[in-house]
């Protein structure tokens, strides 16, 4: 496979506190690729720095061959790098519709246009609509979002992500304060949508995690220590002494 994203020996500190150390990843185009650890093992710190939320200390960072090092949130999210659930703004007074429509004007060169309606762009309002089909929230499309479910506003947020036509979805958490049944959705909504993205999934629920990816690295204390398919993490001895130790999991 072709590589889409590589972070190379990136670095973040905190005052005295190395938070992500040396951190090399290579994700390969159309793949699932899960980052796991403990708690305080850095993945919400490496997730902003893929992101552009936060800026490396070191290292560098390219996407589709293109170095994004120093390019801003913004700027990464134009070229089709986009983050879910902990950067989308939800708007409560919009549907679900009009959210997503947002969305997509927002990933435009060109930016918004507050001139016009929000409904008034039709291409915009296309994307938004196959996103809310693709996240099963069409039933919901025309609800405000304040009167949507916690599990509701998750796909929201993840229809915005895909109304902006991303190439690469970068996921931090999204079963996070979800119901069991909720969850199984949302793995079953990306079972579907890893066939159309290169996705990476940060996920404490590791059952979703060993049934979705492809490939998994295990980050501990900043450090990535192992990176491999979900019966290799699972068999590997470090990674069972530091992380899942006799914890069940089905691969």
């Amino acid at each position: 496979m072709t590589s889409i994203l590589k972070a190379n020996a990136i670095c973040k500190k905190f005052g005295a506190l190395l938070v992500t150390d040396s951190v090399s990843l290579d994700i390969k185009k159309g793949e699932l690729h899960a980052i796991i650890g403990p708690n305080g093992a850095g993945k919400t710190t490496l997730i902003n720095q893929l992101s552009g939320e936060l800026k490396s200390d070191s290292g560098s960072l390219t996407f589709a061959d293109k170095d994004i090092s120093s390019l801003s949130i913004d700027a990464r999210a134009r070229h089709g790098l986009l983050r879910s659930y902990q950067i989308t703004s939800v708007f409560d007074e919009l549907t679900a519709q009009e959210n997503a429509c947002l969305a997509a004007l927002g990933s435009k060169k060109n930016g918004f246009q507050f001139w016009h309606r929000l409904l008034d762009d039709k291409a915009s309002v296309q994307s938004a609509n196959d996103a809310i089909a693709s996240t099963g929230l069409e039933p919901r499309a025309h609800v405000k979002a304040s009167d949507l479910g916690y599990g509701e506003r998750r796909q929201l947020e993840l229809a915005m992500a895909l109304a902006a036509q991303p190439q690469f979805l970068l996921l931090d958490e999204p079963m996070a304060g979800m119901s069991v049944q909720e969850s199984f959705a949302v793995v079953e909504l990306l079972q579907k949508l890893k066939s159309q993205y290169t996705i990476l999934l940060v996920e404490h629920d590791m059952n979703a995690v060993f049934a979705l990816a492809d490939r998994i690295s295990v980050l501990v204390y900043g450090r990535i220590i192992f990176t491999g398919t979900p019966e290799e993490v699972k068999n590997n001895a470090e990674v069972r002494a530091v992380y899942l130790g006799d914890e069940e999991i089905s691969v």
